[in-house]
């Protein structure tokens, strides 16, 4: 099945930023993925409202909100979430994961559940009925250019398989991680759906946007 790619934004060059998003259009990426960082899940903070609502101005390309924070339904209103984005969560951030699943839902968007690498897949038991997707995280979240943790691929294989004998193979499956052209082709074959790609396989400093998201494509099925 041919993969989607998912752009980070944290790691575009914002000095330079209109032509990124000129080339990340070129090149057809499907998605721009924000990872929206509080300092208090993650030991990071990244992007916000302005910046996103900015870029919103510039290009027609569907969002991808990461929310890695504490309480995410008391910040998620920040955002301007629009039809057919997707917005994922952390179960661990929020005591009422449905009711903020229904809301994203009720805005038109597809909502989703992100994992941490050490989180069991047993935690998506009573929410896949309330999900779109899943985001496997193969590095510990808060910081871009980590070594993908080499257990990520098996759990991207053990979740096919628990998604598919829990009737739920429509499910889309996100990787986030090191997405590099090899890692890519193995996420690929373990059956990952869409791609988050930053300094491993898209905003590279030895090759354009362009060449990048081509030879990432031939990695996750053309």
């Amino acid at each position: 099945m041919k993969g989607e790619i998912s752009a980070s934004m944290m790691c575009a060059n914002f000095l330079d930023l209109k032509k990124d998003l000129a080339d990340l259009e070129k090149a057809g990426i499907e998605y721009l993925h924000f990872d929206i960082m509080d300092g208090t899940f993650v030991p990071n903070f990244t992007l916000g409202p302005g910046f996103m609502d900015a870029v919103r101005k510039a290009v027609s390309i569907p969002y991808d909100i990461h929310l890695m924070v504490d309480k995410p339904e008391d910040k998620i209103d920040y955002f301007d979430i629009q039809k057919g984005d997707f917005v994922s969560i952390h179960t661990e951030t929020t005591n009422h994961v449905q009711r903020l699943l229904a809301k994203i839902k009720g805005l038109g968007a597809h909502p989703g559940a992100a994992l941490n690498p050490a989180t069991p897949l047993c935690v998506l038991d009573n929410i896949l009925d309330d999900i779109d997707f899943v985001l496997i995280m193969t590095v510990n979240p808060g910081f871009a250019g980590q070594k993908l943790i080499p257990y990520g691929i098996e759990k991207i294989k053990k979740l096919k398989t628990y998604l598919t004998a829990k009737g739920h193979g429509g499910i889309k499956i996100q990787v986030d991680g090191n997405v590099s052209f090899e890692n890519a082709k193995k996420m690929h074959e373990a059956g990952a759906d869409i791609y988050i790609a930053g300094t491993s396989g898209l905003f590279m400093k030895d090759m354009d946007i362009i060449a990048a998201a081509k030879r990432l494509r031939s990695a996750i099925g053309g």
